[in-house]
This record gives structure tokens, C-alpha cells and sequence, in this order.
């Protein structure tokens, strides 16, 4: 096997005459706006040192714009929002006015996986640090929020010395891995994507040749037949198949992401198998550091490569120029079995259970941490993962311990059966704690849950299948309201000449699943937006009559797409 470093595909040479991309293989490495020349005279992983020796002890007011704002990302911490700054000043305000001068530190956990002393930990940390606060993402993180930079080496410590980090949390940088929550657990696993996880973290997580990428990377791995980490819309990633020489591997995706220029990914029709997983990884996240787009930010994601050079050149230059070797050709995932949140009671293949709840939109607390702790230890089981989804999911229940355990998660507002809409609802932080957003979403989407289950009582029985209701506070689609049967993204809605809070409103979308064949984007329906007080009734109103008008077998998201826009109004 050959790898080879960074070389120009034949099809991007010469370069190209016009405006320079920025691209290092083509381009060269001239620094086209602020962003690359920071990072170009010093990378974001070199500014741990300062934050332990120098930031933590002189305190917030010693940190330089450059490495508050720019390379702290590297290590996990954003500057939260400024309390009492609303929605419509978001856009008006630079950065330094709108940033508080604590942080949001986010701990990744790769393949959301997590032991009972890390749970612990964590517990302690939102308890002593964090004012109580943690959320999980829908990239199976934990945040926190309210940390202060002189607490930041001691909380370090304390995740490293149960083998946690948060290096490259954030930044441009290849991001958490997303894996299986059911990663080695259940029986009807094409693959356990565990060893190629682990071997991508071990390898490549604070390698300098990789932490300098124009913009963010995202990664999935998964080996279960329910699809379970929106492979979609990632920019990489290996989905478990069975090929039907080679036996199971992984099928290759790239290009996708979302924000305000929404693209799914693609399958290069390529299958990979085990051992060959992570160099394959590795040769995609290279041609994003050599080839992506770096003159403009928000250019600077694959899916804009993609999009240029299209799957076949891309395979041709994964397979000529970075691996040195051809990829054999390969089969597609089949269709989603099963839900892919894992809410629920189920059986692991070793006779033992695990066990999905559904936190309201994610968020706990170090109290709930703790108590989850306590009722694994007393279940005697030492595993705990996230998901996506913004659940959790308990694993190596034994049968005589199971109902002490759900009667547990439930008490502590962990629902192991909810209600389809707090089941099937995520957002993200929005404007509580977020620069970017625009609008508060967390509050008033455990709101609309609430009131959702009381007015659509009658009809809950009636829907197959859950309706997803993502909420995002900003354009930028860390909720993926593009990808959600409602997709509600946050602006300020103008009623009898006044500005409030509210949503422009997606409809249709969604990931592949159990119910749903092919992956598609929402639409969106000219001059639909709702204000946050009236979300409900929109909800209420969009379910009653999808259920009124629906043919036989036919889902929400088709529903959205096959009306006339008055029937979504």
C-alpha cells in the first residue's frame, strides 16, 4: 500500500484561471482572509499551553481576540451569549459585544459512549463548574455552560483522568466521531464500528497535520441496520454493509451538511472494509485540508467540493492520489428496519437490555447526571451512550434489574415511553446561551411538547409514526430543521408592524428511516412564519389535517410535499 501526502488532481490542473478558492493543492498557501492568517501563524491546539500557564491565573480579561474568539475553539470553548442582548441586535453586534465572559465547553464523546466514573465526572463538573447546566447535543456531546477560564485546567484534570478531552471539540477541526449507540450490543448489527472509531481518535483526534481544515469536518460510523447517525449529512461517512464477496464493511458517504446551503451527502459507491476504514477517513479529510475552499467561510464545507467535482472524480482522486489503491465497488445500506433514537425497552444479543429515554430537547443537569449514576451502579451495569437524537441509552440491564431501572429514568424526567412529540423533538441552545441565535428555543419547545400532548390527546393513537419538530434559534441549522418533518429556523416575525420572536417554518423533510426510503429536504411555504406563542396551533393544526388528508400508508413528510401550499398554512 502507497499513501501519499498532498498532490493536485489531473483534473484541477492547471489551476484554474478567475478568482482563487483558496485551496492549498491548487491555490497554494497564501492566507485569503483573517481566519486562515491566524490560523496559518499559529494553530488553535498550541493555545492550551497559555490557557494553563497564563489565562487561567491572570483571568478572562488577559485573553487576545485571536485566541478568545479563534483557536479556544480547538479546545472546546465558545464565549456564551451576554445575558439581556435580544434577538434583534444578534446581527448588529460584533463579537466582543455580544460574548459574555464565560464559556460554553463542550466535551466530545466520540460514538457517544460513555463508563459509569465518566458519567460521574461529568455529573461533578456541571455541579461545581458549570451552575448545574449540561445539555447532549445532537452530535452526542455533552455541553456546559457558565465555565470560567480559571476553572478550565482543573476540569481538564478531571476528564482526563477518566480518559475524556475536549480536544477539537470545536474549531476546524475533524469534529466528534458520531457512532452507534448499539455499537457491540445488538444482534442485528452488520458490524461493530468500534475498533474503527477508536483507531480514528487514536490516530488523527490533535494531529497538527490535520487541525488546521478550512472549516469544520464532521464524521459518522455506523454498523446498525437503523441508520442511526444521519449519515446524510456528515461529511464522511462509513455505513455498515454486507458486500456480497467481502462480507461486512462499510459503505462510503461524503458531502453532506446542512446550514444555509442544505446538501445531503453521496455514496461514492465504494465499499470499505474494516481494516482499511480509517485510512479511508483519512484520505477524505485530506482532500478536504488540501482541496476545500478557503477564500470564503461560508464556502469553506466538502459539500461545496462536492458539488464541483461530483462523486466519480472525487472516488477517482480518494482512490489515485490519496490512497494509492482502488476501492472495489459496493452495496447500498438497505431501507431503516427500526427507529434510530433507540427510545425504548429492547434486547441486547447477550440477554441483557438496553434501555432508550428520551431527555425533554436534551437537556439535564449535573443532578440528573448524578442520579443516573446512582441507578446504573445499583443496576450494576457500567455503560451508558449517547445519540444523535438527543437521547440517552442505557446498556447491560440485566432482566431482574429492568423495571427498577425504567421506574428510575422516568422519575428522573427520562422518559423510557414519551409522549411522540417530546420523542421525536430536538433544538438547539439558541438564545439563552448562543452568539448566533436570534430566538429562544429550548424553553419554548419543552413548552410546545407540553401543550401538544394535551391538545392532540385524541389523536396520538392515530399516528404511525412520530412527527419530527426540530427548533433552531438561527439560520445555521445545528437542529437540522431542514432534515425534520417541521423545521422551524429562528428569526424575528413582523405582526401589526411589530417585531417578535418566531420561525420561518420547513416542511417534508427527513433521514432515511424505518418509515421513510430516501433522505430529502423540507420545503418551505411562501410567507409561512409563526411566532413562537403561536407554535402550537401551527403544530396542531398541520397534524390534524395531515391526518384528515393522508392516503393509506402515507407519511407526514409525503403529505408536505404532495399538497397545495394553503393546506400547510
Amino acid at each position: 500500500m502507497t499513501t501519499t501526502h498532498s498532490t493536485t488532481p489531473r483534473a484541477l490542473r492547471p489551476p484554474r484561471t478567475g478568482r482563487s478558492n483558496g485551496q492549498w493543492a491548487v491555490d497554494g498557501r497564501e492566507p485569503l482572509n483573517a481566519n486562515e492568517a491566524w490560523k496559518q501563524a499559529e494553530g488553535g491546539l498550541d493555545v492550551r499551553q497559555r490557557i494553563e500557564e497564563v489565562y487561567s491565573r491572570e483571568g478572562f480579561a488577559s485573553i487576545p481576540p485571536e485566541d478568545l474568539s479563534g483557536r479556544f475553539r480547538w479546545w472546546g470553548l465558545y464565549t456564551q451569549r451576554r445575558p439581556g442582548i435580544d434577538g434583534g441586535r444578534t446581527t448588529q453586534l460584533d463579537d466582543t459585544e455580544l460574548s459574555d465572559e464565560y464559556f460554553m465547553l463542550r466535551v466530545r464523546l466520540d460514538g457517544g459512549a460513555l463508563t459509569l466514573a465518566q458519567l460521574r465526572v461529568l455529573a461533578d463538573i456541571s455541579t461545581e463548574f458549570a451552575r448545574g447546566t449540561a445539555d447532549i447535543s445532537d452530535r452526542q456531546n455533552i455541553q456546559y455552560h457558565w465555565i470560567r477560564v480559571e476553572d478550565v485546567p482543573e476540569i481538564w484534570r478531571r476528564l482526563e483522568s477518566v480518559g475524556l478531552q475536549t480536544t477539537e471539540a470545536c474549531g476546524d477541526t475533524p469534529r466528534v466521531v458520531l457512532g452507534s449507540p448499539l455499537a457491540g450490543i445488538a444482534a442485528d448489527e452488520v458490524i461493530d464500528p468500534t475498533p474503527v472509531i477508536d483507531e480514528i481518535v487514536r490516530r488523527f483526534v490533535g494531529d497538527p497535520d490535520l487541525a488546521n481544515l478550512p472549516r469544520k469536518f464532521k464524521s459518522a460510523v455506523t454498523g446498525h441496520p437503523s441508520l442511526d447517525v444521519v449519515h446524510e449529512i456528515n461529511d464522511v461517512s462509513l455505513v455498515g454493509v454486507v458486500h456480497p464477496r467481502l462480507g461486512p464493511g462499510y459503505d462510503l458517504w461524503v458531502g453532506g451538511g446542512l446550514s444555509t446551503a442544505p446538501r445531503l451527502a453521496e455514496r461514492l459507491g465504494t465499499f470499505v472494509t474494516e481494516d482499511r476504514a480509517a485510512e479511508v477517513w483519512h484520505g477524505v479529510v485530506r482532500i478536504f485540508r488540501d482541496h476545500g475552499y478557503r477564500r470564503l467561510r461560508t464556502k469553506a464545507r466538502l459539500k461545496f467540493l462536492l458539488a464541483e467535482w461530483g462523486p466519480v472524480e472525487f472516488r477517482r482522486v480518494l482512490e489515485e492520489d490519496y490512497l494509492g489503491y482502488a476501492l472495489p465497488d459496493g452495496p447500498p445500506p438497505p431501507r431503516a428496519a427500526t427507529p434510530g433514537d433507540h427510545v425504548g425497552v429492547h434486547r441486547q444479543k447477550d440477554g441483557n437490555h438496553y434501555v432508550g429515554a428520551a431527555p425533554v430537547v436534551g437537556r439535564v443537569s449535573g443532578e440528573v447526571l448524578a442520579g443516573l449514576a446512582d441507578l446504573m451502579a445499583a443496576a450494576g451495569t457500567d455503560r451508558l451512550r449517547l445519540t444523535p437524537h438527543q437521547k440517552l441509552v442505557v446498556l447491560d440491564v440485566p432482566p431482574e434489574r429492568l423495571d427498577a431501572v425504567v421506574d428510575g429514568l422516568e422519575e428522573l424526567g427520562l422518559s423510557v415511553s414519551p409522549n411522540p412529540f417530546r420523542r421525536s423533538t430536538i433544538a438547539c441552545t439558541g438564545i439563552e446561551y448562543c452568539k448566533l441565535a436570534i430566538v429562544e428555543t429550548k424553553a419554548s419547545a419543552a413548552s410546545a411538547i407540553a401543550e401538544l400532548e394535551q391538545r392532540l390527546a385524541d389523536v396520538t393513537g392515530d399516528l404511525d409514526t412520530p412527527i419530527s419538530l426540530h427548533v433552531n434559534g438561527c439560520p445555521n441549522s445545528c437542529a437540522r430543521i431542514q432534515v425534520a418533518d417541521i423545521g422551524l429556523k429562528g428569526q424575528l416575525v413582523t405582526i401589526d408592524g411589530v417585531q417578535r420572536p418566531g420561525f420561518q417554518v420547513h416542511l417534508g423533510g427527513g433521514l432515511a428511516s424505518a418509515d421513510r426510503e430516501e433522505a430529502g429536504l423540507g420545503r418551505t411555504v411562501r410567507g409561512l412564519r409563526v411566532t413562537t406563542d403561536d407554535l402550537p396551533d401551527l403544530v396542531e393544526r398541520l397534524v390534524r389535517r395531515f391526518l384528515a388528508q393522508r392516503n393509506a400508508g402515507e407519511t407526514f413528510s409525503s403529505w408536505a410535499h404532495r399538497v397545495d401550499e394553503e393546506e400547510l398554512r
